[in-house]
């Protein structure tokens, strides 16, 4: 369903929260034509005077697309808000943060109710939608004919990364980089305390840590040609059996600064039990398997 007058694709906007809200606002000043609903309805007032339709209930607001694109709290808020909606011939993106096994889940639920379906994972923070330059951008998987047919719509927001016909892949690749995300906090913050009570300020070792750890970044290239040949020895610089070691001037370190080292010994436990096994020459692919296991 296309506006004839702005030839811009009208679509559906359910959840007003601070992402719907930052996606609302960039496809009005994109010139699509937009409905939205929102459980709590005043929070669509400010969006009705930048030119969005409000519908007063979900099923109103999927009756007034093709497009509907949903943002919501989780995964049952989705299942609540569409609960009335006829989904016959609809084409539901779903960006409401979930498990890949929740996005399957999703897929079939909405198929059997005659939709489309494809899943988003939003790899971007609100203020990063709408600006290109800041890098953000959504894994998609589903449908690839939806996909096509709305990329340029969807790429309004943030930039666009299809990921396959499997609706799980978007909030798996979502999830793996937020997990690998969290270990770096996690180093980050043990960085942070081990100089807390000495004379360095915060604001000096944050540059030194930036700079170290974009140089160490790449090694995710040789740990996954590592994991794809099975040659987890291959290109090892720093081996298993020195990493070992060097790992208790770390834990002596934190013991001697008075910091927890909480945050590093499942990690490092997990490279020790590797090294008893045998495979003091790799590097660290096969915690993969032993956490996988």
């Amino acid at each position: 369903m296309n506006d004839t007058t702005s030839g811009k694709s009208r679509l559906t906007l359910l959840g007003l929260g601070a992402m719907g809200t930052a996606l609302a606002r960039t496809w009005l000043a994109a010139g699509h034509p937009l409905t939205v609903w929102n459980r709590t309805a005043g929070r669509a007032e400010p969006l009705a005077a930048e030119g969005a339709t409000v519908a007063g209930t979900a099923a109103e607001a999927v009756a007034a697309s093709d497009l509907v694109v949903v943002c919501l709290l989780d995964d049952a808020s989705v299942g609540e808000a569409l609960a009335d909606a006829d989904l016959t011939g609809k084409d539901l993106v779903n960006l409401t943060t979930g498990t890949p096994a929740q996005a399957r889940a999703r897929a079939e639920w909405a198929e059997e109710r005659g939709a489309r379906f494809l899943d988003g994972g939003i790899m971007a923070v609100p203020p990063m939608i709408g600006v290109p330059e800041t890098g953000g951008y959504v894994f998609y998987s589903g449908s690839r004919a939806l996909f096509d047919a709305h990329h340029s719509t969807l790429a309004v927001p943030a930039g666009t990364a299809y990921v396959g016909t499997d609706p799980g892949f978007a909030a798996l690749h979502d999830v793996a980089l937020l997990s690998a995300m969290t270990g770096m906090f996690a180093g980050l913050s043990h960085a942070f305390a081990l100089i807390r009570k000495e004379d360095v300020a915060p604001g000096d070792l944050a540059p030194l840590l930036v700079n170290w750890l974009t140089a160490m970044a790449p090694s995710a290239y040789e740990l996954a040609d590592q994991l794809q040949s099975g040659d987890y020895a291959k290109g090892v610089v720093s081996n298993l059996a020195m990493m070992v070691e060097g790992n208790s001037t770390m834990l002596r370190t934190a013991e001697d600064q008075g910091v927890s080292a909480e945050l590093l010994t499942p990690f490092m436990a997990l490279m020790e039990r590797r090294l008893a096994d045998g495979h003091g020459d790799e590097g660290t692919a096969g915690v993969v398997d032993l956490l996988t296991r």
